[in-house]
């Protein structure tokens, strides 16, 4: 190391052939030609890492730092392309040039550079003593890709990699295995993109389905509730239209109930089904009314417009055998009238 004063009186060193030098006056500091700045590690460092996962999250924070790595690393191998370097001498200068900076202990291993491999093995790194004051577990992604990016500018093809060794995870270095691939940092983006909106829509559809199934629940109490009106008579309000799990819960509902109530009279109200009743509802009035009368409770139809009553009586299904009135007071007085009963004014 030698230590000197440039031709304009400014603080120079010389470290292992790489140069640093010092503009105090102007606030500057270059470092081989350009400026560079200068931070503590497991302080001022850690904080921008700590930041970055603060904000984006651990799982975003990981590919923005691997990408920049990445574009950092690519921006290196452009200074080595236009030095017109061979591979050897980028795999002997890197060391001597990355360490004079604070990056740890670097060395390139197993270098092909006819089938575009590599092995960097990485000891003390900045980032590994940023994870370690962070109490992280795994392996950081900058350095990975960062080299990631020199070999691919290097080698003039896409590098991607393989952590094999890590010093966090209890290795005594870091050793990244570099090799062609079609993995790239802007593929990576998009993939996280999708994994994220992903997640957001599998969120929502999780939000939706227990709205939905509240709603459901919810319809399943207020639409066609049991109404026990008077000593052994309740009414079922049939409302819009009815599916098979609808129509399903509802006679289920229905059967469980009546003897609750011991309802020796069943009235189903049709007044609030929808104008165009289905074969399907025709069919499911027909099951739910013969359903009562095997528990001994007699279905009585009310609530019949003309309309639902051209309608019924052009199915297949013979309702002959239920009582049917154009109102639901119709049908209690008949219920009553059945008990030698009746509502006295």
């Amino acid at each position: 190391m030698s230590v000197n004063e440039d031709l304009n009186n400014k603080p120079a060193i010389d470290v292992s052939g790489v140069r640093f030098k010092w503009d105090i006056e102007n606030g500057v500091f270059d470092f081989e030609g350009d400026d560079a700045i200068l931070f503590w590690i497991s302080s001022a460092m850690k904080t921008f890492f700590d930041t970055i996962e603060e904000v984006s999250g651990d799982d975003a924070a990981g590919v923005v730092l691997e990408t920049t790595g990445f574009r950092q690393g690519a921006v290196v191998s452009e200074f080595f392309s236009h030095s017109h370097l061979s591979i050897k001498e980028v795999a002997s200068i890197i060391p001597v040039l990355y360490a004079s900076a604070g990056w740890g202990k670097i060395s390139f291993q197993d270098i092909c550079e006819e089938k575009k491999t590599a092995v960097v093995r990485l000891q003390n790194s900045w980032e590994y003593k940023i994870n370690k004051a962070q109490g992280k577990k795994k392996h950081g992604s900058f350095l990975p890709g960062h080299f990631a990016g020199i070999l691919t500018g290097v080698f003039g093809t896409n590098v991607w990699y393989e952590v094999k060794k890590s010093q966090i995870e209890g290795d005594e270095y870091c050793e990244y295995h570099y090799f062609p691939s079609a993995i790239t940092v802007t593929n990576n983006i998009h993939d996280f993109a999708r994994r994220k909106e992903s997640a957001e829509i599998q969120k929502l559809e999780e939000i939706v389905a227990d709205r939905t199934k509240e709603l459901r629940e919810l319809v399943k109490e207020i639409s066609s509730p049991i109404i026990p009106v008077l000593e052994e008579i309740v009414v079922v309000p049939l409302v819009g239209k009815y599916d098979e799990t609808r129509s399903e819960e509802l006679i289920e509902k229905t059967l469980n109930n009546l003897p609750v109530y011991k309802a020796r009279y069943l009235l189903l109200d049709l007044t609030a089904l929808d104008i165009h009743i289905s074969n399907y509802t025709i069919t499911f009035i027909e099951k739910l009314g013969s359903a009562a009368s095997l528990i001994g409770t007699e279905t009585i139809l009310v609530g019949i417009s003309p309309q639902l009553g051209t309608e019924i009586s052009e199915s297949e299904l013979n309702f002959s055998k239920f009582n049917c009135f154009q109102t639901l007071q119709h049908g209690i007085y008949f219920a009553l009238a059945q008990r030698g009963r009746k509502i006295v004014g």
